[in-house]
């Protein structure tokens, strides 16, 4: 089944879909098609934090079609070597929030229509 992701690294996000038999190996090619980053210069994270395995596939990290929806990608980190050979720590910048809403549209019923007095 598809599973469907959303891969970050600091403000940079990447929507992509594979197999929950993928494994992490297959994903990080998959990244390198898209970067241009090689495998061996990628470490992935999944939703708690804890670093991702060559070895195993989407499924055995809970990444499966039921937790993964294409309206609700699962999160995955990602962090590149640096020239120095260390990887740089996973760093994923939030999303902004949207403005508060002025007070005159705060005072409106959800239907649009103004209060009655």
């Amino acid at each position: 089944m598809d599973v469907f992701l959303m891969i970050r690294r600091k403000k940079m996000t990447i929507f992509t879909d594979a197999k929950d038999t993928t494994s992490v190996a297959e994903l990080k090619r998959i990244i390198e098609g898209i970067l241009k980053i090689p495998p061996v210069n990628q470490l992935l994270f999944n939703k708690e934090n804890i670093q991702m395995s060559d070895l195993e596939t989407l499924a055995y990290y809970g990444l499966t079609s039921a937790s993964a929806k294409a309206q609700c990608p699962a999160l995955i980190g990602l962090a590149v070597r640096q020239e120095n050979g260390q990887f740089e720590p996973l760093e994923i910048t939030p999303f902004s929030l949207p403005p508060d809403l002025p007070d005159v549209m705060k005072s409106q019923e959800a239907n649009g229509q103004e209060q009655s007095p």
